[in-house]
């Protein structure tokens, strides 16, 4: 069966101001996540996205290696948002030497 291709970013290119939506769990959140992204697990997508995710601007969506983000992406997209996966997720940010914050004040790092 043929599948369109999922359109994607590479965690590197993503730019400064992008709108990001990081669907990994709590605790991954928590040991670190990008400045200012918009954190909904994905198992709460679903019941969330409509009431908090922009109409009107590109979403790029991550969580840590961008397995859950395509399947949140491809959900996203079936509802009319302009979504766009980031390959590599958390771990391609940090690697590329991109900001990972933590709420707790303390070292972040990608769970």
């Amino acid at each position: 069966m043929f599948h369109a291709q999922l359109p994607q970013v590479d965690a590197a290119a993503v730019p400064a101001d992008a709108f990001l939506l990081d669907v990994r769990e709590h605790d991954e959140w928590s040991a670190g996540h990008v400045d200012g992204a918009l954190h909904i697990p994905m198992g709460e997508v679903v019941a969330r996205w409509s009431a908090e995710v922009p109409a009107d601007q590109r979403v790029h969506v991550m969580c840590r290696v961008g397995g859950r983000s395509a399947q949140v992406t491809q959900y996203l997209i079936a509802q009319g948002v302009d979504a766009i996966n980031v390959d590599g997720g958390m771990l391609g940010w940090e690697a590329a030497g991109r900001t990972v914050v933590a709420d707790s004040g303390a070292d972040a790092y990608v769970l």
